[in-house]
């Protein structure tokens, strides 16, 4: 490392978060040192400036800022850190950007334990890596118990856009498939059954993870992929009414088509929620022209995060839009918007 950790502090004198480590003095080092740096240090970070100079390739950037509030902080399958790295990630990828530094802010309350501030930014850390982004400046603020519930994570990113693509939610056409890379609701549910204790009952995961890898596969196969969304916040039905209203389409969907966990399909039905409302915070719709379909399918099957992607509908010229489902039972219906905020603080 470089010089200013030659001389290590002692050892955290707390195990939970006090009102000095966000003071500026020794604590705060001690916290910056001891619980940040040994995670997410880098040859930028490592300095400890009050910014990040960083060499970008030349062309268009793209910027994303995102601030998350989720509770539980721990959960199946992530943490508020991993969901912070990979949601931010994931939003840049999205765009058509390659995604090269973060920042990251932390709002800490007086009284969090270390020990879970410790797991969050080595979740972080490991998510960074694989998503293959630097964390090249932070912050930390720290407010009196009962003002925060924990921790809150503010994270932006940049990005540098491929200059072949113009991924855009007005670029759909006639005929156009629709494209979602696996299961769909399983982050929502993950963290709803954590709420109400049933975690360990459903065995549902949230499906957090960053898909910039498989997003950069998919669009150098297919530069001409013609949008792409994550389905977060409001789910699959949130991105697919936004996407038929900005482009002025109908969407058509299969309900077979539609992957969904067992499980998470069980989860709804129990709290009363629509699979296609619940949040995801590892998936993508990609909208293809239908000649390059299967090739962009085949794509994402090779990858992890896609093994069970699917083809789950077609632009339409009809009901332009709004977004219409075939069900299994040979019927059709509108597949509305969310009315109101069935998962508050999902991510």
């Amino acid at each position: 490392m470089t010089e200013p950790f030659a001389c290590p502090l002692p050892l955290l004198r707390h195990e939970t978060i006090q009102m000095a480590h966000g003071a500026g003095g020794r604590l705060s080092q001690e916290l910056t040192r001891q619980v940040f740096m040994p995670h997410l240090g880098n040859a930028f970070l490592d300095l400890l400036d009050d910014q990040a100079k960083l060499t970008l390739p030349s062309g268009r950037a793209a910027f994303t800022t995102d601030t998350y509030v989720v509770s539980p902080c721990l959960f199946p399958g992530g943490t508020i850190g991993s969901l912070a790295v990979n949601g931010t990630v994931n939003d840049l990828a999205v765009g058509g950007a390659r995604p090269l530094y973060l920042s990251a802010g932390f709002v800490l309350e007086e009284g969090f334990p270390i020990a879970d501030l410790d797991r969050i930014v080595g979740s972080m850390a490991e998510a960074a890596g694989k998503a293959g982004v630097l964390i090249v400046t932070g912050d930390t603020k720290v407010v009196q118990k009962g003002f925060c519930d924990g921790i809150f994570i503010n994270t932006s990113g940049i990005g540098v856009l491929r200059q072949e693509v113009e991924l855009s939610c007005r670029n759909l056409q006639p005929g156009d498939r629709i494209l979602l890379s696996g299961t769909a609701g399983d982050h929502g549910m993950s963290i709803m059954t954590a709420r109400e204790g049933l975690s360990f009952q459903s065995g549902i995961s949230s499906d957090c993870a960053p898909l910039n890898h498989m997003i950069e596969a998919m669009l150098d196969a297919v530069p001409g992929i013609h949008a792409m969304r994550d389905p977060t916040r409001g789910g699959v039905a949130a991105v697919l009414n936004e996407l038929a209203a900005s482009s002025s389409v109908g969407i058509d969907i299969e309900e077979r088509s539609i992957p969904v966990r067992d499980e998470v399909r069980g989860a709804c039905e129990l709290l009363g929620i629509d699979p296609l409302h619940a949040a995801n915070e590892g998936k993508l719709i990609a909208v293809v022209p239908d000649e390059a379909a299967r090739e962009v399918l085949g794509i994402m099957h090779a990858f992890e995060e896609g093994r069970d992607a699917a083809i789950i509908g077609t632009v339409s010229v009809d009901h332009p839009g709004m977004v219409v489902m075939h069900t299994v039972f040979g019927s059709r219906r509108i597949v509305d918007l969310p009315a109101g905020e069935q998962l508050p603080r999902i991510c």
